[in-house]
């Protein structure tokens, strides 16, 4: 089955979980290669206002839908309730015509088995265009299709600095990730990423940086929309 992970989007529709990331991004153009989209899940805090994963706005991921070309399919979950919210969300997905559930998983084993779990509860095949792919090449052809993305997320605690914040994901800056320690594709959670362009972005987001807020061992880079046509 793992070796069906990668390419079961092949001439097949799909609908990606859309973390607005460059995993996720990444994933998403793979599969646009293999089959059809028909639109992308993100899963949201209990209040609605926020992203469950990465904790952006809905400014912001509703802009990026809308640059991809894609509708956006919503539901706000605790954590208790994200499962049952996840499978709901993938059960109306096929009955729109969802074939498969394309996600950004690189190796984590617990996390593809989730998937492959919520999957066979919605009677749906899963891809996984990263699965097994080494995290440095993944990154630099990121970087080579022309994504651009901004760090808005760090752990302080796992060698990532305030002054991260902000910053693009660069060939540099990925050696100099590398050259810290940190894992380039941050999968122990040491940063998450927006992205603004790419491939699959009809026009790029313009954006303001927000003031850095703190909590725990984490500090954050809220995001606005400065402008955002189609």
């Amino acid at each position: 089955m793992q070796m069906l992970w990668n390419a079961n989007a092949q001439n097949k529709k799909f609908v990606a979980s859309y973390s607005g990331g460059k995993d996720s991004s990444l994933a998403l153009f793979k599969a646009m290669q293999m089959g059809e989209a028909i639109g992308l899940i993100v899963m949201l805090e209990e209040q609605g206002l926020k992203s469950r994963s990465h904790g952006m706005s809905l400014d912001i991921i509703h802009a990026q839908a809308d640059a991809i070309g894609l509708p956006i399919f919503t539901a706000s979950a605790t954590w208790q309730s994200y499962e049952a919210q996840f499978i709901e969300l993938l059960t109306q997905q096929k009955k729109l015509g969802a074939e498969v559930l394309v996600t950004g998983d690189i190796d984590l084993l617990g996390h593809a088995e989730w998937n492959q779990s919520v999957c066979d509860k919605s009677q749906l095949k899963l891809c996984m265009p990263l699965w097994q792919k080494n995290r440095l090449e993944i990154i630099h052809e990121f970087i080579d299709l022309g994504f651009q993305s901004v760090i808005v997320t760090v752990n302080l605690y796992l060698g990532m600095k305030v002054e991260d914040l902000g910053r693009v994901l660069t060939t540099q800056y990925v050696e100099e990730l590398c050259a810290r320690g940190i894992d380039p594709c941050g999968e122990a959670g040491e940063f998450h990423t927006t992205v603004i362009d790419g491939p699959i972005f009809k026009k790029a987001l313009s954006i303001r940086k927000g003031d850095i807020l703190y909590h725990n061992n984490y500090a954050f880079l809220p995001l606005t929309l400065e402008h955002h046509e189609i």
